[in-house]
């Protein structure tokens, strides 16, 4: 069985610990602890792992969070993955920092790159890991907050619940997305 992760974010080196990058983070955590590396490929640094019989594409989009869709696309049909196969994770900020919320479908809550999955892929019934950032931002300063980086007292509680992230992925793959939630949801 194949399964497509997709790990939300924005390339470059000012955009590497932002809170808008957590998808990124989580998926470079998880190759690490798989003994993996990312390679450059077509629209993604992808890389694969394998866990109880079941291989994991793991991507990180080169296309920017805006048109993230481009790229879920592109790998879904290039390794014809079913939709009901692929977990895309991002930030949330509708979530307290660090509440993770695993979910098979819905809105993309006004997030740009749900939305460009949505618009790319026809619909939103595939399953996305919301990994709450919090939102403490004054009116108008959205933007500005998720393209900063972690504050410190956020980045000594990100190890814990980028594994927590790393557990209910492979959860996914292994017994479905109806008994994660049902086993990790917050």
């Amino acid at each position: 069985m194949k399964y497509l992760i997709a790990g939300l974010g924005n390339i470059g080196p000012e955009y590497e610990l932002t809170r808008h990058n957590i998808g990124f983070l989580v998926l470079d955590r998880l190759a690490q602890a798989e003994s993996a590396s990312f390679t450059f490929n077509k629209q993604a640094y992808t890389t694969e792992i394998k866990h109880k019989g079941r291989t994991l594409h793991l991507i990180k989009p080169t296309t920017y969070m805006n048109l993230s869709g481009k790229a879920v696309a592109y790998w879904m049909q290039q390794l014809k993955v079913p939709r009901e196969n692929i977990l895309v994770i991002t930030d949330d900020i509708a979530l307290p920092f660090g509440k993770l919320r695993m979910k098979p479908k819905g809105s993309s809550a006004g997030h740009n790159g749900l939305k460009n999955i949505e618009a790319t892929l026809g619909g939103q019934d595939y399953a996305r890991l919301r990994f709450g950032i919090g939102d403490n931002y004054s009116k108008g300063h959205q933007v500005e907050y998720v393209l900063n980086n972690f504050s410190r007292e956020e980045m000594a509680l990100l190890p814990e619940r980028m594994d927590k992230s790393i557990d209910m992925i492979l959860s996914f793959a292994a017994i479905g997305i109806e008994r994660t939630m049902n086993f990790f949801n917050e």
